[in-house]
């Protein structure tokens, strides 16, 4: 079997005598040749047979060429359309390659190695843009796998560098995982694109682990900080950025980790950023931390409740806190779409 002898061609043509000229003369060539007297019952054996190539006139009764050009082309694209009319007009054929005609011969035919031409110079085509999707598909695939790989790498490092502050303070944690689960659901209310809620995830489940360089006697205090002990502890969102500023996140992590603490009127550490150069993600951390920590027990104070982290992020909304990141946070507790 040639190549030609697995081509289906449809002919939609509104005479007889035109339908038959290019049947014997392509069933010569090796080809099926599928037929049509009218648009409406061309339309019905293309999604039937799907043919490899169709040739269709313009001026047909009830339902005419254009509107199976339309109609073709939105179900199957790649499904090549040559327009054989006798109409001769420029216009006719402008709109015919508008609506996705991919050649257009005119009637009489007197020469059908002309058409046959046509017809060949399309299946060719129709067959690399078949090749080029089918590869196109195939390196999205490896990509996908690829991507999928990253991630699962990513999650690694992301599971050790938790696990080795865990060691070292339990409670830290535990704490990191709550904050990233609160933050996530913040960032959803806001409406905040699913990649970046994503980071914002995964910068909440490390956010603290530049408490990996404090000494363990003061993470587990169980009494107010001195002002010294405060200030090593402050010192966590530096240390924390140096540890993350090297791995290559496909989010800002460690500018996320460093900023989780400042506030939009300048007043936080550790450099006093204001509200338009604090990235959005570490606003919304800086919230769920503060509920988080507030909401659960301390080493040096039983858990303070819910309700009461509530009302200190909504006194310090616009003033500490990004507004629409407190409104959002009060949002999801009050009509209970989150809970620890």
């Amino acid at each position: 079997m040639t190549e030609k002898d697995s081509r289906t061609l449809l002919t939609i043509d509104d005479e007889e005598q035109i339908r038959n000229t290019i049947s014997a003369y392509f069933e010569d060539c090796g080809y099926k040749v599928l037929h049509a007297e009218n648009g409406r019952s061309g339309i019905e054996v293309f999604r039937r047979e799907k043919p490899d190539v169709i040739l269709c006139d313009l001026r047909m009764p009830e339902v005419d060429g254009l509107d199976v050009l339309n109609t073709v082309k939105k179900e199957s694209s790649e499904t090549p359309i040559i327009v054989v009319s006798g109409t001769g007009v420029l216009e006719d054929a402008i709109e015919a390659v508008r609506l996705g005609a991919w050649d257009y011969v005119l009637k009489p035919i007197y020469d059908m190695a002309i058409l046959e031409h046509a017809v060949n110079k399309a299946i060719e085509k129709a067959s690399l843009i078949k090749k080029n999707r089918e590869y196109r598909e195939h390196l999205e695939k490896i990509v996908e796998r690829r991507t999928m790989q990253l991630k699962k790498a990513l999650n690694g490092i992301v599971e050790a560098i938790v696990s080795s502050l865990e060691f070292k303070d339990p409670y830290t944690a535990g704490h990191q995982k709550r904050v990233a689960n609160l933050a996530r659901a913040i960032a959803g209310e806001m409406k905040i694109d699913s990649e970046k809620i994503e980071g914002i995830y995964v910068a909440g489940t490390i956010h603290d682990i530049g408490k990996i360089s404090i000494p363990s006697e003061i993470l587990a205090k169980p009494a107010k900080l001195s002002g010294i002990e405060f200030e090593l502890v402050k010192n966590h969102c530096q240390a924390g950025y140096d540890i993350l500023k090297k791995i290559e996140f496909p989010w800002p992590v460690a500018k996320i980790v460093l900023q989780h603490h400042e506030k939009i009127n300048g007043s936080g550490y550790p450099l006093g950023l204001t509200e338009k150069d604090i990235l959005i993600e570490a606003k919304i951390i800086a919230v769920a931390d503060v509920v988080e920590a507030m909401a659960s027990h301390r080493p040096y104070r039983a858990a303070l409740g819910l309700e009461t982290a509530l009302k200190e992020i909504e006194s310090e909304k616009g003033k500490t806190f990004s507004s629409d990141v407190v409104e959002a946070c009060a949002s999801i507790f009050r009509n209970n779409k989150f809970m620890f």
